[in-house]
């Protein structure tokens, strides 16, 4: 599933960041040059689509192979678990396939190293075809060049419990659309519950700072910068909702999934979601699928967030127009619209968001959802640094546990999350 390969691209994106240091990661050949004819034999790896997909890819490389004789395309499909450390591996013994699955997080280290193709020089020409936000989103900070093809984009709504807005007083019909909003509806919730009913179930991840309009990183890419004025004003405002009990008191220790869980139960009145989650509701909680509200994320950039997979091409390829030919056509606009079908994914080529397929309405909650996702997908940007590893997130979460504990201020906090994650940042 999309939305769980994503989670997993998060959390093993430290295991390939050595990449960085590997060097050549092949026997010689290759060229930037994507001009010449199609031809020749190459590998297409992905990330755990196989099992749900198998005829899907299978035709998508038959009709390629019929547009160009001559070349054939060889699919391998890797699982879930361990697929940092597979491309860390085929990066290091020279055996990178030539066409890859990867997420901006995991390009940014073959980039590093070389091993990225820099579509700006050799597929520029494809560029207008794609959103700018998803081109730009396999750029690597430091670096000139833009890594990797987009293919999906996902996004999602925020949900709230109207039954539980009703008894807090609060308008059921009128969600929280801006951060004054949110803080002070949490801030009434808590004490219209006596602090059983908490608003949020999660603290702020570096996405929610992005959202809040903090600059992330000077424009090197060389140094993060999380932790200025407007940084600490957000780690501030949700230590007053943790004092509150406006945040949930197991929120310092939450998961996307035990926070889902509280939303399920009641425990919170609000929490991010898909399309996807719906039909969960629907099944698992009657009585919650019967209330639920759908709004839009919140933010003060005007931009929501948005996280994309994309197609990387091996620079040591020796076939460098196959491969080339082969990631654009994986993600064209037809093949990308072809697969938004089969999966709750949003294709990332221009103008695809305006298909009836995302504009037009059936009376459907999931329709609802899939429409107001595709119109906010159109401008939207990944908040969150390709090189911000899973390391530098754990550094960030425990230094806002101990601002929100009051071991620390959120000012000490921010700092001292900020000169781990440059650590690292240098280490790497």
């Amino acid at each position: 599933m999309p939305m769980s390969r994503r989670a997993l691209a998060a959390a093993v994106v430290a295991l390939v960041l050595p990449l960085s240091a590997c060097g050549s990661g092949g026997d010689g050949g290759g060229t930037t040059d994507a001009s010449g004819k199609v031809e020749g034999d190459i590998t297409f790896q992905t990330w755990n689509l196989r099992a749900n997909f198998k005829s899907y890819f299978e035709g998508l490389i038959a009709d390629f192979e019929a547009k160009y004789p001559g070349t054939h395309v060889k699919w391998v499909d890797q699982p879930a678990e361990g697929y940092a450390d597979k491309l860390s591996a085929e990066a290091g013994g020279g055996t990178l396939p030539d066409v890859v699955n990867v997420s901006p997080d995991l390009v940014a280290p073959l980039a590093q190293a070389g091993l990225a193709l820099d579509l700006d020089k050799a597929a520029a020409s494809y560029r207008s075809e794609y959103l700018p936000g998803a081109w730009a989103g396999h750029r690597v900070p430091g670096m000139s060049g833009t890594y990797a093809f987009p293919w999906y984009l996902n996004t999602g709504p925020l949900f709230y419990n109207k039954a539980l807005f009703e008894k807090a007083g609060l308008d059921p019909d009128r969600p929280p659309r801006t951060y004054d909003e949110l803080f002070a509806d949490a801030r009434r919730m808590a004490e219209k519950t006596g602090g059983k009913v908490a608003t949020l179930a999660n603290v702020p991840t570096i996405e929610d700072f992005g959202r809040y309009g903090v600059p992330l990183m000077n424009a090197q890419g060389t140094a993060f910068a999380f932790n200025d004025a407007k940084g600490v004003e957000l780690l501030t405002r949700y230590k007053q909702l943790y004092d509150a009990k406006a945040l949930d008191p197991q929120a310092l220790t939450a998961t996307g999934e035990s926070a889902g869980k509280k939303f399920l139960t009641g425990a919170v009145a609000m929490n991010p979601g898909s399309a996807l989650d719906l039909g969960n509701f629907r099944k698992n909680a009657p009585s919650l699928y019967e209330n639920i509200g759908i709004t839009d994320q919140i933010t003060s950039t005007g931009h929501v967030n948005m996280y994309v997979m994309g197609v990387m091409v091996n620079s040591r390829t020796r076939h460098t127009p196959a491969a080339v030919a082969f990631a654009h056509f994986v993600t064209d606009a037809r093949n990308q619209m072809s697969f938004a079908k089969k999966v709750a994914i949003f294709p990332s080529t221009a103008g695809s968001l305006d298909d009836p397929y995302f504009t037009k309405e059936d009376g459907t909650d999931e329709t609802r959802v899939r429409i107001a996702a595709a119109k906010s997908l159109k401008n939207a940007v990944n908040y969150t640094p390709v090189l911000f590893s899973e390391q530098m997130k754990t550094a960030l979460r425990n230094e806002v546990a101990k601002a929100l504990q009051g071991k620390e201020s959120p000012g000490e906090a921010l700092d001292n999350a900020v000169k781990a994650a440059d650590r690292l940042l240098q280490q790497s």
